[in-house]
């Protein structure tokens, strides 16, 4: 596991009805292309509605959070599979 790292990049694709799609994050200056969201899921914290997301790429397990009050990202979990 590893500690929270705040502000990453990532990219999204934006669908319908404000849907959030993540399909690349960049982390340590390495870009990580996103093969699956293997669960995706809501919560407040306070007056903030986070979207969580656990993608993988071809070697570990992530939890990108996203805050759409500040527009920011950030990785919480790192789980190598």
């Amino acid at each position: 596991m590893q500690e929270v790292i705040d502000g990453i990049r990532v990219g999204v694709i934006h669908g319908p009805g404000n849907r959030l799609t993540p399909v690349w994050f960049d982390l340590h200056r390495r870009k990580h292309s996103i093969r699956q969201i293997t669960n995706c899921w809501r919560e407040r914290r306070g007056a903030t509605e986070l979207i969580h997301f656990h993608v993988t790429d071809d070697g570990a397990l992530y939890e990108l959070t996203y805050n759409p009050v500040s527009g920011c990202w950030q990785l919480e979990l790192v789980e190598v599979l």
